[in-house]
């Protein structure tokens, strides 16, 4: 079976926020496609889960409450142009500045 890989629309640093629920994040990696647990697949709602053929974003995010990591699929994103800052407690370990609507990614963090 071959598998297509698509480029990623969205970078690494870049704040994104979810196109259905109210949360945003920035991004600190990227699986070119589905790379977690089918269980955690499964667990999503049939009617909204996210196709496994497209990138998977892990995001430093937020929402009014509190702040956490999630993992969201490509078609499930859409750019966060507000240049608002990403108040998540980790985003000073990968990042060195808010530079528009992107994280500068320090240096010394190696993947």
């Amino acid at each position: 079976m071959t598998r297509i890989v698509r480029n990623a629309k969205f970078l690494i640093g870049q704040v994104v926020k979810h196109r259905m629920y109210p949360f945003r994040g920035v991004i600190y990696d990227v699986d070119p496609t589905f790379s977690n647990s089918d269980e955690w697949w499964e667990s999503i709602p049939a009617d909204v889960r996210p196709r496994k053929d497209q990138p998977f974003y892990h995001l430093l995010a937020e929402n009014a409450e509190t702040s956490y990591v999630a993992y969201v699929s490509e078609q499930n994103l859409l750019e966060d142009d507000s240049g608002v800052p990403v108040n998540h407690p980790d985003v000073p370990r990968y990042f060195s500045g808010l530079e528009g609507c992107c994280y500068k990614l320090k240096g010394d963090i190696a993947h």
